[in-house]
């Protein structure tokens, strides 16, 4: 109770509080618009059952992207990062550019994808995992060169090669480190979803959005939006149930616990 009744006070408090605004026109006085283009909670609420089929079908085509775009950023992103770890001259020669591609803006080289692609899964699973693959690599990288010297050491005294140390003591150990980039990459993963539908789609959450806000439909598109934040709080959830079975030696800090 400690550890849930804080947030779930602040969520229930800061719902309460958007729909007194809301009903009360507060929000749209204070923007100066029409009260209609600002829905309240329970308006939301409404869209999400009214549209439970539409938001369902297409919850389907943007989950299906997630899903495979994170999968592959995750298996680029560890052995790239094993690569990197593995050679000083291609980690010295590549980081710098790896930090570098973080400046590009993923929604203005979106449209390109979509230019050299076509209008399919493609493009969109590529734009996923630009997004995700950044936090994956550089965790994972962080982990692999976080490992007590010793350890390796030890393993060679006991004639052990280059790939035993790595799949015995270097990746365990980036374990962790791997498991707090991919939940990273998870969250901000229906990012590059919706980014990849708006450059081009004719389904799926975020060109969802792009219609009902055209329609000027804005419960739609807060339905829409909370159907997203579902599925990254899914994804998160999971990769943490994941970690504690996988990586049980190294249990995640609590964020509520009271420092000493």
């Amino acid at each position: 109770m400690r550890r849930w009744l804080p947030p779930v006070a602040v969520i229930a408090a800061a719902i309460g509080l958007w729909e007194l605004a809301a009903r009360w026109d507060l929000i749209a006085e204070a923007l100066q618009i029409q009260p209609f283009l600002v829905p309240a909670p329970s308006d939301v609420a409404e869209a999400l059952w009214r549209d439970r089929e539409l938001l369902a079908d297409n919850a389907w085509v943007t989950g299906q992207e997630v899903v495979l775009g994170f999968a592959l950023a995750l298996v680029a992103g560890i052995a790239f990062a094993v690569i990197l770890h593995l050679s000083n001259l291609l980690r010295r020669s590549f980081y710098p550019l790896l930090m570098a591609s973080q400046t590009v803006p993923v929604i203005a080289i979106a449209p390109i994808l979509v230019v050299w692609l076509g209008y399919g899964l493609g493009p969109k699973l590529v734009i996923i995992a630009l997004v995700c693959f950044f936090p994956i690599t550089v965790n994972t990288l962080d982990g692999l060169r976080s490992v007590d010297p010793e350890l390796p050491r030890m393993m060679r005294t006991l004639d052990a090669g280059r790939g035993q140390v790595l799949r015995r003591v270097e990746l365990p150990s980036a374990l962790p480190f791997l498991f707090s980039g991919a939940k990273i990459a998870a969250v901000v993963s229906v990012i590059g979803a919706v980014f990849g539908e708006w450059s081009g789609a004719n389904q799926g959450l975020g060109h969802l959005i792009l219609v009902a806000q055209g329609q000027v439909l804005t419960d739609r598109v807060f339905a829409a939006v909370f159907v997203l934040s579902t599925i990254a709080i899914a994804m998160f959830g999971l990769l943490s149930l994941l970690e504690r079975r996988l990586a049980w030696w190294r249990p995640g800090p609590d964020p509520t616990r009271q420092p000493r």
